[in-house]
């Protein structure tokens, strides 16, 4: 008899016993990824927010899981249960932003931009690209620093391919009767260009950024427009193009 009740009694322990949980909201032992409870996705956004941060902050290799524990407000115990280092945190919020990078190229370069004048094909190209690159600072910091994961630098050079046969398939649509050669030469020119001025934009603030970005603008048109020709029906008259004549001097 006391044996059975023994044996009842832990029988009855395990059915009352609730089911370990994790932070995450899942139930520990189960086959369902605890990225998928919603209190384990609001953990990581803040994690990688707190990240973005203290990465645009210190820099990459300047950074530390601490730092970006302290910033979210949570241990760093907490910090581990989601990921087990900088270098997975990174990878993680590089994924994130180079998908919504790829969201902002795709509007960028639509095909029907190579019927706007040329002044106005800058402004719906380069707006939602430097806009976004403004707004998700930790893009220029992750993409651009020396020890920044391989995984990160390697979709970033894939996107920066795609992006430079982009730039060069517009100028296509503008210089129809130039051979392909040099569409390559002038699209390799521009899209550097375009990344030396979003240095000089990225480095200030409000109005001082906002001139840059009309400089940028202004030595884009500058260089393009005698390429393009004036008769052709995709360039703007220059007395209609705002951005040149601003940087105009009398």
């Amino acid at each position: 008899m006391p044996e059975a009740r023994a044996k009842k009694g832990a029988a009855g322990d395990g059915a009352a016993r609730k089911p370990a949980t994790d932070e995450a909201g899942g139930t520990a032992g189960t086959a369902r990824p605890r990225r998928r409870q919603a209190r384990g996705e609001a953990r990581i956004a803040q994690l990688l927010q707190a990240a973005a941060s203290v990465f645009c902050t210190s820099g990459y290799t300047a950074s530390s899981t601490n730092a970006i524990a302290r910033e979210a407000g949570v241990s760093p115990g907490t910090l581990y249960q989601f990921f087990p280092n900088k270098e997975a945190i990174a990878v993680e919020l590089g994924d994130q932003l180079l998908a919504r990078w790829r969201d902002t190229y795709g509007a960028a370069f639509t095909p029907s931009h190579i019927e706007l004048p040329l002044d106005r094909m800058l402004d719906a190209v380069l707006d939602p690209l430097i806009a976004f690159n403004c707004e998700n600072p930790a893009f220029f910091v992750l993409m651009h620093g020396s020890e920044i994961p391989g995984r990160i630098t390697e979709e970033h050079d894939t996107l920066h391919v795609t992006m430079l046969g982009q730039v060069e398939g517009i100028l296509a649509g503008y210089l129809p009767t130039v051979p392909a050669a040099q569409v390559h030469r002038v699209a390799d020119m521009t899209f550097m260009m375009f990344k030396a001025g979003l240095d000089l934009i990225l480095a200030h603030e409000g109005e001082e950024r906002d001139a840059y970005v009309r400089e940028l603008k202004t030595a884009m048109y500058r260089y393009l427009d005698p390429l393009i020709g004036d008769d052709s029906p995709r360039t703007a008259p220059h007395d209609t193009a705002p951005h040149a004549r601003e940087g105009r001097t009398p």
